[in-house]
C-alpha cells in the first residue's frame, strides 16, 4: 500500500519512535526519521527501508532551535505538505531516590527542554507545513503519569508514584495538547496526547510490560484518525488494575 502522505517522527531512531515510523511505513506514509544522533539515523532509516518503508532521516535535535529551523527547511525543501507530526521524542530523569524533595532544577530544565519546550519548538516550526496538508494529525507522546486525576487517586495502581520530572513534564505536555487542540479546532488538524502505556524501552531500562510496537499501536491510531475522529484528548492505554484496554484518560 502506498500513498502520498508524510509524516514526520522526532526519537525515531528506537523504541516507540522507531516502532511507529515502521508501522506508519507499513501504512505507505513517507516517514521522515527524527533522530538528534545522525549516524543512528541513518541507521534507523536502512532498518526501515529493508522493511519496505520509505524513509528519510531527519537530523533534528528538538531542545536547539536551530536544528528545529535546520530540520524544517531540510523538510520544507523537499515536501509540499506535513500530513503527521509525532512528538515523540522525551526523556525521563531523577535524582538521588527521584523524590520531590530530592529533585534538582538543571534535572527539571533537562527534562522540560525536551518533553515540553522541544514539542513547543517544533510544532511551531512545522505548523506552515502541517497547516498545507488537507487532514493534519498531530500527536504528542504523553503518559499516565502525567494525569493528575490518576496519580491523586489512592485506588489507582499509579498513585505510589512520587516524583517532579518526568510526571510533571507529561502533565505539561497534556496542557500544551489541549491549548494546541483548541487554537486549531476549527481547521483541519487533530491534535492529541498518546498514553503507550509502560512499554520496555531505554527510557525505563527495559522494565517494561508492554513493547514498542503495542505503543506505537496508540500514535499511530491517533495519527491516522478520520475526519469524524477527537480531538484535544489524552488517549491510549488504560491501566485499571483488570480490564486493560485503551479509551480516554483523565487530565
Amino acid at each position: 500500500m502506498t500513498t502520498d502522505m508524510t509524516a514526520l517522527i522526532t526519537g525515531a531512531n528506537k523504541g516507540i519512535g522507531l516502532a511507529t515510523a515502521r508501522q506508519l511505513g507499513e501504512r505507505g506514509y513517507t516517514v521522515l526519521v527524527g533522530a538528534r544522533d545522525p549516524q543512528r539515523g541513518r541507521e534507523a532509516e536502512r532498518t526501515l527501508r529493508d522493511g519496505g518503508a520509505d524513509a528519510h532521516a531527519v537530523e533534528v535535535d528538538v531542545t536547539d532551535e536551530e536544528s528545529v529551523a535546520r530540520a524544517t527547511k531540510w523538510i520544507t525543501d523537499r515536501y509540499a505538505q506535513l500530513d503527521v507530526l509525532v512528538n515523540n521524542a522525551g526523556i525521563a530523569r531523577g535524582d538521588g531516590t527521584g523524590r520531590p524533595s530530592e529533585t534538582t532544577l538543571a534535572t527539571l530544565r533537562a527534562v522540560y527542554e525536551t518533553n515540553v519546550f522541544g514539542v513547543v519548538a517544533v510544532t511551531n516550526a512545522l505548523l506552515p507545513l502541517l497547516r498545507a496538508a488537507p487532514a493534519a494529525r498531530i500527536v504528542n507522546v504523553s503518559s499516565e503519569v502525567g494525569s493528575i486525576g490518576l496519580l491523586s487517586d489512592p485506588a489507582h495502581p499509579l498513585f505510589p508514584i512520587a516524583s517532579v520530572p518526568y510526571p510533571s513534564s507529561k502533565s505539561a505536555l497534556n496542557m500544551v495538547t489541549a491549548m494546541y487542540a483548541k487554537e486549531l479546532r476549527d481547521g483541519r488538524i487533530k491534535v492529541n496526547a498518546a498514553n503507550p502505556g509502560y512499554c520496555a524501552t531505554d527510557l525505563n531500562n527495559h522494565g517494561g510490560f508492554r513493547t514498542p510496537e503495542q505503543g506505537a499501536e496508540v500514535s499511530v491510531h491517533l495519527a491516522t484518525l478520520g475526519e469524524d475522529g477527537p480531538s484535544g484528548l489524552l488517549w491510549g492505554f488504560v491501566m485499571d488494575g483488570g480490564n486493560n484496554e485503551y479509551g480516554v484518560l483523565p487530565w
